[in-house]
């Protein structure tokens, strides 16, 4: 259908370029605008900053011609392809208007050669591909990624209609899940790349049948060593998929370069800081979750981190690869390898990135660094000093080389939440003065088909490979030229295709002598691909004088039992090189009893001399790996240890034990806290050793959280002064709530309750205060004593109601207020905690019988255009926020860091989340109730779920609990989010989204 240009072009434009008919706004003029001239398309370009002076940014496409783009792809005549979402988690936030017809593929196309789309297509539209998350377009096939699908539309003809609709793969995720199935994109080895997210889970063909990996496992989240987020590949007509790495939370899209290297970003838990650029490793585990345990990366470990994105990732943990970058805050999407020349030369051959969150799109030069890489950022476009409703959503390159970005438009980014659903643009990035123009691809001559194979658009890569392929033989010397002669990435794409040729196992060992180490690695990344088996020549290249090119060859003999290669392989690595020694660990995945005791008796006796072979031992998995560790700690006690103690969760249990019980006979006191720690103990069966050790020392271990976590484990009662001297303390409130709890759980309610009818009233508050915050019914009714008896002092009555709160506590004050129990001067009180209760039932039932007196008729435009007051607006995050969100150092680690959520949300965005919080629950955060086979019941975030145990964050703490999944009768996910409607009123949610917005890196 041909729809009305979406602007009107002005006169001058024909004679000149419409950058010099309009010169970009200086922020003056551009804040003189009012926020609906903001928001327009006539606007859009001025409120995006281009950090580069020598490209210009230009609207391709705007509303109303298409809205809320999830992904892009551009087709080999440059035509954009859009996934639409207006529908939008339409299920979870029924506020939300829906497109009963459903969502859309759309085609937009310039015509007339003015740098503007005139023409949209729907390609197609159903409620089939509700907020499909991926657009791919390679020939007369286009895959949808919806989850739990993936579908494949055929369009033979060409006709812009699809004949025929399939699933290719099934069962990936929830319906409609930002953490399910991603987009595809095309590898120059002629292969399909695509990922999932962590809600992907697991993958399935058609018929239902789960995708293996090579030793007959199913690839799901349930099969070790397979976790979270996935990257797979596959031949385009969808056989021999594979499982290339995994443990990824909310990996976007995957990009691969022409060498065929995989590259990624990655979302962290909401508000960590802990956002991530990755090089993929084949078979890599990349660490958010605790490889043995599937712990979340709170749980507190051996050898823990001090930064949160070393936590967040476990990069201290044996057998995670290494991050190429961190980019802190964020909400990454699209990324690709520009490989074109049109862009200036610092962005050729390098990521280039988009990512929503804080409204940027960037570039990250890469460097190598041993078997690795080191990056930097340069950034290109950047939204936030001016328009934070820019949303970049994916990043494409057009056949002329030019960068395209599109942008899903909103004042908030993530979750289950839209604050926009009509707007949404297509920019252009390229130099200046250089019109948009695509010719005709020509597919028939061989000549043209090698000049397409090298165009930075992957549809038309896609299409020339295809084509060279088919032609066979008489393409041979065309490619060899290109080979032999063309830029190192071009001679890569012509090598690619040589392989497939009917001798192409003999241009896999040509490339194997080039001078270019990256031809090298495409050389041994092709011999697996072929699926040759030759153990000279990955001897021969295991002795390469490039570490990136041992790498792929210790990545090649994955599955493989290859001992002599692998020590070739070792006797090279040199210690500090992470990403070596990993693919080491990769490539000795169970062959470790094999090739371990031969690489020790090689390095000789003294072979713990050596940081090499200590290096080794600590990756390694082997049978007497605890034994071998267990004497490298002996050598060097003191907390140098710490890794090797860490390494020991990576061995079989029993083993481990054993290593640190025999520690303990020479351990120092220093390494008796960490043996105590770590080493399993049974109460039921308790080591009298052991638990003789953990009374002796509990007093004296000098760290606070250690001194809780030995007296909880083993249930110290010995040491009742220092527990209840750290309940009082006013450093950590975390630690007083643990301590809190320890103390009742040891000693009972008997001393507790003397403490709070201490003659002392100022003593008995600060106890009441302290204590208060265990959150029983036991401890309900005993504060209830309290604030319900009028013969006490008001202050006293005071401290108890104001205790009276949590999700446990709430129920028993709820039925004292229902049954008019609750004096009229504490009353208020009470109706505070219960109209803001977690718990969701108790909170709608307090809001009919008080009245609904947290009914506010907010006007959101009033409140976007008004200030606030900045110190006011943090007193009141102190008293709501704090309690469930880190702010910097302060507050409770339970809903998403709130740190930097200025440089993420929009005003918009956070008033519509403090009013509406169950519309933008981000993933990981929601909702959940358990129910224990003995009958109770609670709300909490589940933030892992291993082999035997849930672990949960409880409302009001973030400490983790664990329950043992015997006692589970069900998990079940909620609607409602455990933020309540605080009853603020309209000045203090300015007031404090004021305050929010200063939250900036």
């Amino acid at each position: 259908m041909k729809l009305r240009s979406w602007h009107l072009t002005p006169l001058i434009c024909l004679f000149f370029s419409c950058e010099d008919a309009k010169p970009k706004m200086t922020d003056e003029e551009y804040q003189q605008l009012t926020d609906e001239q903001k928001r327009s398309a006539e606007h859009a370009v001025d409120g995006i900053v281009v950090a580069d002076d020598r490209l210009e940014l230009t609207l391709f496409a705007s509303e109303p011609m298409m809205s809320n783009p999830t992904n892009m792809d551009i087709d080999d005549r440059g035509r954009v392809w859009i996934a639409e979402a207006y529908n939008y988690r339409t299920a979870l936030n029924p506020r939300n208007p829906t497109r009963g017809e459903g969502d859309r593929i759309l085609i937009m196309e310039d015509t007339d050669g003015d740098g503007v789309a005139d023409e949209s297509k729907v390609f197609y539209q159903g409620n089939d591909i509700n907020a499909a998350l991926g657009i791919a377009v390679f020939g007369d096939k286009v895959y949808v990624s919806v989850s739990p699908y993936v579908y494949v539309f055929t369009d033979a003809d060409g006709d812009d209609v699809p004949e025929k609709k399939e699933i290719l793969f099934e069962g990936v995720g929830g319906v409609q899940h930002d953490h399910g199935m991603h987009s595809f994109t095309f590898g120059p080895d002629g292969k399909l790349y695509f990922n999932y997210g962590n809600e992907g889970k697991g993958i399935h063909y058609a018929d239902g049948s789960p995708i293996l990996d090579p030793l007959g496992r199913p690839v799901n989240s349930q099969t070790q060593p397979y976790r979270e987020g996935m990257v797979f590949r596959m031949d385009p007509d969808g056989s021999d998929v594979e499982v290339l790495a995994w443990n990824f939370r909310n990996n976007f899209e995957v990009a691969t370069d022409s060498y065929g290297r995989m590259w990624q970003s990655d979302n962290d838990d909401d508000g960590n800081r802990s956002t991530r650029i990755n090089y993929v490793m084949d078979y890599g585990n990349y660490g958010f979750k605790d490889e043995m345990t599937g712990q979340d990366w709170r749980a507190r470990r051996i050898n823990m981190e001090d930064s949160v994105f070393k936590q967040h990732w476990h990069l201290n943990d044996p057998g995670v690869v290494p991050n190429l970058l961190q980019t802190y805050a964020g909400s990454p999407t699209g990324i690709l390898i520009y490989e074109g020349k049109l862009l200036p030369e610092e962005y050729q051959n390098q990521m280039i990135h988009s990512d929503a969150g804080p409204n940027i799109v960037r570039s990250y030069p890469i460097s190598p660094n041993g078997a690795g890489f080191d990056a930097k950022i340069i950034n290109i476009l950047d939204g936030n000093p001016r328009d934070n409703w820019f949303r970049p959503s994916d990043v494409t390159v057009a056949p002329d080389g030019s960068l395209f970005v599109s942008d899903w438009y909103d004042p908030g980014v993530g979750g289950h939440a839209m604050g926009d659903l009509d707007k949404g643009r297509i920019y252009r990035v390229a130099p200046k003065g250089v019109d948009y123009k695509v010719e005709k691809p020509d597919y028939s001559s061989i000549p043209s088909l090698i000049k397409l194979l090298q165009n930075p658009n992957r549809a038309t890569h896609f299409k020339a490979f295809m084509a060279l392929q088919e032609k066979g033989a008489e393409a041979k010397d065309a490619l060899e030229k290109l080979f032999t002669e063309g830029e190192s990435r071009m001679r890569a794409r012509a090598f690619w295709v040589l392989t497939k040729l009917p001798n192409g196992n003999d241009y896999i060992k040509t490339a194997s002598t080039d001078a270019d180490e990256n031809i090298r690695v495409a050389a041994v990344r092709a011999y697996r691909n072929n699926k040759m088996d030759e153990t000279d020549f990955l001897l021969k290249m295991a002795g390469d004088e490039s570490s990136a090119v041992r790498r792929e060859v210790a990545l090649a003999i994955r599955y493989k039992d290859n001992s002599e290669v692998w020590q070739k392989l070792a006797a090279n690595y040199e210690p500090g090189d992470r990403w070596y020694l990993e693919a080491l660990g990769i490539a000795a995945e169970g062959f470790w009893d094999e090739y371990l005791p031969v690489y020790l008796e090689n390095a000789g006796s003294g072979w713990m001399e050596s940081q090499a072979a200590k290096d080794i031992v600590w990756r390694s998995r082997a049978k007497n790996t605890s034994d071998l560790l267990g004497k490298i700690i002996l050598t060097q006690p003191g907390r140098n240890n710490q890794a090797f103690y860490r390494a020991l969760d990576f061995q079989n249990p029993a083993e481990k034990n054993g290593t640190l019980k025999a520690l303990l006979a020479n351990a120092p006191e220093e390494d008796q806290i960490i043996i105590l720690r770590q080493i399993n103990f049974d109460r039921n069966n308790p080591d009298t050793q052991v638990l003789s050790l953990a009374k002796k020392t509990a007093n004296e271990i000098t760290d606070d959280r250690d001194f809780l976590d030995i007296v909880s484990k083993y249930q110290l009662k010995e040491d009742k002064d220092r527990l209840e001297a750290l309940v009082y303390q006013s450093e950590n409130n975390q630690h007083s709530q643990m301590a809190a709890n320890i103390y009742a759980s040891l000693y009972g309610m008997n001393d507790i309750e003397k403490s709070f009818e201490n003659p002392d009233q100022e003593k008995a508050i600060q106890s009441i205060t302290k204590f208060g915050t265990i959150d029983n019914e036991s401890m309900a009714k005993l504060l209830a004593d309290i604030y319900t008896d009028e013969s006490k002092s008001l202050e006293i009555r005071t401290a108890a109601a104001e205790a009276a709160k949590g999700y446990n506590s709430e129920p028993y004050l709820w039925q004292l207020a229902k049954s008019n129990e609750i004096p009229a001067d504490v009353l208020p009180i009470a109706q505070k905690i219960l109209l803001s209760s977690w718990n969701g039932n108790i909170r709608k039932e307090a809001n009919e019988f008080f009245g609904d007196a947290t009914k506010n008729e907010y006007d959101v435009a009033k409140m976007v255009a008004a200030s606030g007051s900045v110190e006011k607006g943090k007193t009141i995050a102190s008293t709501y926020c704090l309690a469930c969100h880190k702010i910097g150092n302060e507050g409770i680690d339970f809903g998403p860091g709130l740190t930097e959520i200025g440089d993420k949300l929009s005003k918009e965005a956070m008033i519509n989340a403090i009013i509406n919080p169950s519309e933008g629950m981000g993933f990981g955060y929601e909702t959940q109730l358990v129910k224990m086979k003995d009958g109770t019941e609670f709300t909490c975030i589940v933030n892992s779920k291993t082999e035997n145990d849930l672990v949960v964050k409880l409302v009001g703490s973030g400490e983790q609990k664990v329950y043992k999944l015997v006692d589970v009768e069900s998990v079940t996910q909620q609607d409602e989010s455990l933020m309540p409607k605080f009853p603020l009123s309209q000045t203090e949610i300015v007031d404090l989204v004021s305050y929010l917005e200063t939250l900036r890196k």
